[in-house]
């Protein structure tokens, strides 16, 4: 007789598993800013005890991604105007010196992967995939730094305050404007121009903070 052969067990999520599973959640914007996230839903949601969730949330609300509220509990937290331009100085710092480490470093192969994301990017007619090939344009412009956490810290603030700009910045903003900067950007790239590379990717960066000023000052 044969015996039957167990199933193998699911594995079982930790605090660490959940939090990564909640941060990707709300930097994707799948959990919207003002979300409330109530402890017995998740545990149900991911299988497992309060435990790992309560532990996931505190971590969350450290990182700024969570806030705990009187009458909602957990929610995902929104940002000021203030936070959201301290932030952008914050990506500007991190990103010039990114690029700066990684145009000497570039190869051919990098210039040409970089101008295919900007042809994907100028047929799209998608708001939420223009800020994805955004993202994997800026990401590609710095791989080359060869810096692998300071490109995982870019690309988190990146997402993180992705969110908060779509809540606070119309989507008919459009793309003429930033595909252009990033076609100059690329070109002085492509030209080995250190200095003035990083040049136009700070004013690209300080246009995005003059676009939510405008956009906050509207009535």
């Amino acid at each position: 007789m044969t015996s039957a052969v167990a199933s193998p067990k699911p594995a079982v999520l930790t605090a660490d598993s959940v939090t990564s599973s909640l941060r990707e959640m709300i930097l994707k914007g799948r959990l919207s800013i003002g979300v409330q996230l109530k402890q017995e839903a998740l545990a149900k949601q991911f299988g497992v005890s309060r435990i790992p969730v309560r532990e996931a949330l505190k971590r969350l609300e450290a990182e700024g991604l969570i806030e705990h509220t009187a009458n909602a509990g957990s929610v995902v937290a929104s940002k000021s105007t203030q936070d959201l331009l301290e932030t952008l100085d914050i990506r500007i710092a991190l990103e010039t010196r990114a690029l700066k480490v990684a145009v000497p470093r570039m190869t051919k192969a990098d210039i040409k992967a970089a101008k295919e994301i900007i042809t994907r990017y100028d047929g799209s007619d998608s708001p939420l995939e223009w800020t994805e090939l955004n993202l994997e344009f800026h990401l590609c412009l710095y791989r080359a730094c060869g810096r692998p956490r300071l490109l995982k810290m870019i690309e988190d603030i990146v997402r993180s305050i992705n969110i908060h700009l779509r809540a606070h910045q119309s989507s008919t903003v459009g793309r003429k404007s930033p595909q252009t900067e990033h076609k100059s950007i690329l070109k002085a790239c492509a030209a080995g121009d250190v200095d003035l590379a990083v040049s136009l990717l700070e004013q690209h960066i300080e246009h995005t903070q003059r676009a939510l000023l405008d956009a906050e000052s509207r009535p």
